[in-house]
């Protein structure tokens, strides 16, 4: 019998060029505080996480590709208001690429928006 693997994401990372930018604009959303990091010849800034939840951070430096609108598309939880989040997203210098969509049934809703850095992300809130 094989063993379960587990969840399949445990970490994510998005590439920036400007990590201050970059930082900015995601403390500003969310309203939280980014733990910045060194590895090696690159910088993080790590989304707040803990033991029950995935982690993951902005990185910048040594060979980070450059950002995407297209390709692997990571959603951030934004509860508990996904609407709150949204209502802040230019103002930190973001757009909102894909406006609030409402799931079937208990599933939430979710945005995408386009970060300074041009990356294209997901969000996702229960309400």
């Amino acid at each position: 019998m094989k063993k379960a693997m587990g969840p399949a994401l445990n970490w994510f990372e998005i590439p920036v060029r400007d990590i201050e930018r970059a930082q900015a604009f995601y403390e500003a959303i969310f309203d939280a505080p980014m733990r910045r990091e060194r590895m090696g010849a690159h910088t993080l800034a790590v989304f707040p996480y803990d033991e029950e939840s995935v982690g993951g951070c902005l990185i910048s430096g040594g060979e980070v590709p450059a950002p995407s609108n297209q390709g692997t598309l990571v959603y951030l939880n934004a509860g508990p208001s996904l609407d709150a989040v949204l209502a802040r997203v230019e103002a930190a210098g973001g757009r909102i690429s894909q406006p609030r969509v409402a799931l079937p049934g208990d599933l939430g809703c979710f945005a995408h928006l386009t970060d300074p850095e041009g990356n294209r992300v997901g969000l996702h809130a229960l309400a």
